[in-house]
């Protein structure tokens, strides 16, 4: 299904250096973040009836020693003829220079492996080269683009600057790997959790921070020119160090919302790079 994907975030999920020279990066604090995820809303054309799970995002690393997300997204499924456990593993690592970036996607289905998808990107001078060990072994050449975290840095870039709207375009290795999407922002105004957030009690020490309303369309650049509807689109909650909350995340046919329920923060590494 295509709620896959969302390793994306993830998103969003949150290779400092490669943007500009002069790019004073943001510190990203490492975390492990879990959120409860229902059914939001779906249409007849879906076949949904239910939906609930769990998405448990970790991320570590700084701009010297690159980047490791492990990201898991677990869903049970209803449907008017039966109810499906789907299961996708996800680990990534992006160096500090956002050169290159080493994924593996496992996705199980009741419980039973459905596909594996592992490889590298490396970004050259002209563009990307994906070189895939996983489902089988070859290579695909795509546009020059960025990796997650990267993409992550340049939106908390733009909204520190009061940027409102930009398009830019991200490979994160989701699905078969095979494609670059463009992206197109929406930063809203930034604001404070009220006392009523129900959020507020996962945060914790970050109950008082400000965030930005951010909204991300994605589009299938494989698709040509002309593309208006996107192949989905994620709405979230963007503070300073990269955390994300309160999630809808929004598939055409079906969205869920993911709210953030447990927050462990994790110390940000010491020291100066020795490049």
């Amino acid at each position: 299904m295509r709620a896959k994907r969302l390793v994306l975030l993830a998103t969003l999920s949150t290779s400092l250096l490669s943007l500009t020279p002069a790019l004073a990066a943001p510190v990203l604090a490492p975390h492990r973040a879990v959120y409860d995820l229902v059914l939001d809303q779906a249409s007849d054309r879906s076949g949904i009836t239910g939906l609930s799970g769990r998405m448990v995002y970790e991320f570590n690393g700084s701009a010297c020693e690159g980047y490791t997300v492990k990201f898991r997204f677990v869903t049970q499924i209803a449907t008017s003829e039966n109810t499906r456990l789907t299961d996708q593993q996800t680990t990534t690592f992006e160096d500090g220079e956002g050169k290159t970036f080493s994924f593996v996607t496992k996705s199980f289905v009741d419980q039973n492996l459905d596909r594996e998808v592992k490889g590298t990107a490396t970004r050259e001078a002209n563009g990307l080269k994906v070189a895939l060990e996983k489902p089988s072994a070859g290579s695909v050449d795509l546009a020059k683009t960025q990796f997650p975290t990267q993409h992550l840095v340049e939106l908390i870039d733009k909204a520190e600057k009061g940027e409102t709207f930009y398009e830019t375009s991200l490979f994160d290795g989701s699905e078969d790997a095979d494609k670059v999407m463009t992206t197109t922002v929406i930063v809203g105004k930034k604001s404070e959790a009220p006392e009523a957030d129900p959020e507020r009690p996962a945060l914790a020490a970050l109950a008082k921070d400000k965030f930005w309303p951010v909204d991300i369309a994605y589009f299938d650049e494989s698709k040509g020119g002309g593309e208006e509807v996107p192949e989905y689109r994620i709405s979230f909650k963007l503070h300073e160090n990269g955390l994300t909350r309160d999630l809808v995340m929004d598939y055409g046919d079906f969205s869920m919302t993911g709210k953030l329920v447990n927050l462990s923060l994790f110390p940000v590494p010491q020291g100066d790079c020795k490049h």
